[in-house]
């Protein structure tokens, strides 16, 4: 088999587990290519013969996969995610291992679904991937705080900022839903592609993220604390017996959205602050990329 593994050593757990995947994987007459960033180079120049491989390994955190996903968008090379970042959330909504040896194990039975993906166009007119999320608003502001203490405390970084920016700017947003206009006021906008968020906590009661459609969810409160009703109501509803999410959120769907704001919010792309500002547009890439996936993730999105 003939692997690329794409390794982001600016990751949280750095290369010891992709080297500890690759023991695991490797037998006689195998290739591993594996091609190094920093977090700071242009994924394009290391996938540009992507399709010479069997599958791309991302080894990285939630961008990384979602980059290295969105860059072989539609192309039906399947992507293995090697989870070496903090949160790993995409992990989580797949339903895929952790650990490395498990990991290689899973590409070698070689089960593949293809799922949803986002793309992005800002405002002036870059675009963007992201498979578990898009936001503007509070959730961008606990992303940006979380940056400093992540290595040092984990997950438990974005508990802290979501305490520490307990009181964030509450806006008017101005939404376009698949062409019908809404108007609202809340604290952040989520476009959701996966649901679960940090603590295995689902954002929305059902997700479905191979239906080529977004939910899309605003936080229409006016401090952190009007989220907590919520937030308890999600924790409770992993069982999957309590549909909704109090008068907090607002949830539509569509498969494009436009999102203005007034003021402008900052943004973030599966869990990575950006220093963009709003408005931008989203629209869904139906079954755009290809994962290889364990058993139980079959069973729950078949």
């Amino acid at each position: 088999m003939r692997l690329l593994v794409i390794a982001n050593l600016a990751s949280g757990l750095g290369e010891g587990v992709m080297y500890d995947f690759m023991r695991a994987f490797a037998e006689d007459g195998d290739e591993i290519i594996i091609r190094y960033s920093d977090g700071q180079t242009d994924l394009r120049t290391f996938l540009a013969d992507a399709d010479k491989f069997d599958a791309v390994v991302a080894s990285g955190g939630d961008g990384t996969l979602s980059m290295v996903a969105y860059l072989l968008a539609d192309t039906g090379i399947p992507i293995v995610p090697l989870p070496a970042g903090t949160a790993n959330l995409l992990t989580l909504n797949l339903c895929s291992p952790s650990e490395p040896h498990a990991v290689a194990q899973m590409l070698r039975e070689g089960r593949i679904m293809d799922f949803d993906l986002g793309e992005v166009t800002l405002q002036d007119g870059e675009r963007s991937g992201f498979m578990m999320m898009a936001g503007a608003g509070y959730d961008a502001s606990i992303m940006k705080d979380a940056e400093g203490g992540k290595k040092l405390w984990g997950q438990m970084a974005y508990f802290t900022s979501a305490v520490t920016n307990a009181t964030p700017q509450v806006a008017r947003f101005a939404l376009t839903l698949d062409g019908e206009d809404v108007s609202c006021e809340g604290v952040g906008v989520l476009i959701v592609n996966f649901a679960k968020i940090q603590f295995d906590v689902p954002v929305i009661h059902e997700n479905k993220p191979r239906d080529g459609m977004f939910d899309v969810v605003v936080l229409r409160t006016k401090d952190a604390f009007g989220l907590i009703p919520a937030l308890i109501t999600a924790i409770l509803d992993k069982s999957g017996d309590v549909p909704t999410r109090t008068d907090a959120f607002s949830v539509f769907q569509a498969q494009s959205v436009s999102v203005a704001a007034d003021p402008a919010l900052p943004m973030q792309f599966d869990g990575e602050a950006t220093d963009h500002l709003t408005p931008f547009s989203a629209r869904v890439l139906p079954r755009a990329a290809r994962f290889v996936v364990s058993e139980e993730c079959v069973r729950t999105y078949s």
